[in-house]
């Protein structure tokens, strides 16, 4: 099987070095950068690199597209007379549902996108920190349609656990949204709001400790891919912004009314559902 990468950054070139470790050796990559292509080529993690690659499209059974969701878009209308036909196409987006619709209408008969998201990612950009490791125990969902075939689902999930992927679930695009818009897209705000909340000037570095540097992590944001992902899925993410803005409230309220028991029995309510997860 040819297994083509477009897309050799952070997220496209764990992809690569997963594959490697579990013996798929037939892959190629296509990136806009001519350094990183030689990286991955010096690193053995591709056999050959292309920044067009229209040759190689042509003869890949699994393309797998890390890149962002616009530019997804522009790559199978780009590229959609050169797909081999029974290729099975998938990605690695973080928002679907509108996603979804214009790909399909745009992706010829006889290649099966099927629509995925790793649930596992870093805050720097490039292939330098890109790692396998990344996805040991992992998440990773599927967003299934009624184009895509059953045999060729079961294909990439056998390759999904092969990266080291621990769980599958598959799902609807509209339930995709909705769910990470809350588990993904809201931590980010968070942390986000978190981080700009401190005064300037503050030396806030000597004394933080877990849980300001955990709640901090993802603070440090590709600002180009989470803007699009934030306004793609704009009508979900803000429904979480409102259902959290509720329960901070409740906790200020809390504090504002020394109201005691309330704010134990705010803390008793997310102990047991932490506890859950």
């Amino acid at each position: 099987m040819k297994i083509l990468i477009v897309g050799l950054g952070v997220i496209g070139g764990s992809y690569a070095m997963a594959l490697k470790a579990a013996g798929y050796e037939d892959v190629y990559g296509i990136d806009s950068n001519l350094e990183t292509l030689r990286k991955a080529k010096e690193l053995g993690l591709i056999k050959e690199g292309y920044v067009d690659g229209k040759e190689i499209i042509g003869e890949a059974d699994l393309i797998i597209i890390s890149l962002y969701p616009r530019l997804v878009k522009n790559f199978i209308h780009e590229n959609r007379n050169y797909l081999k036909k029974g290729a099975i196409i998938t990605d690695a987006t973080g928002i679907k549902e509108h996603f979804v619709d214009d790909i399909l209408a745009i992706l010829p008969e006889g290649i099966d996108f099927i629509f995925g998201h790793p649930m596992a990612g870093r805050e720097k950009k490039g292939i330098d920190y890109a790692s396998k490791e990344v996805f040991k125990g992992a998440n990773y969902l599927i967003t299934v349609t009624d184009r895509n075939k059953e045999e060729n689902i079961k294909l990439l999930e056998n390759i999904i656990y092969d990266m080291g992927f621990k769980k599958i679930k598959r799902i609807n695009p509209e339930y995709h949204d909705k769910m990470i818009a809350f588990t993904s897209q809201l931590p980010h705000a968070i942390a986000v709001a978190l981080i700009n909340s401190d005064e300037e000037g503050r030396d806030t570095g000597s004394f933080i400790g877990d849980s300001y540097r955990d709640l901090t992590r993802i603070a440090n944001i590709n600002e180009d891919l989470w803007s699009e992902l934030f306004f793609g899925n704009k009508k979900n993410l803000l429904e979480s912004i409102d259902n959290f803005l509720l329960e901070l409230n409740k906790i200020k309220s809390s504090i504002v009314n020394e109201d005691e028991e309330e704010l134990k029995n705010l803390f008793i309510k997310s102990s047991k559902r932490r506890e859950k997860l």
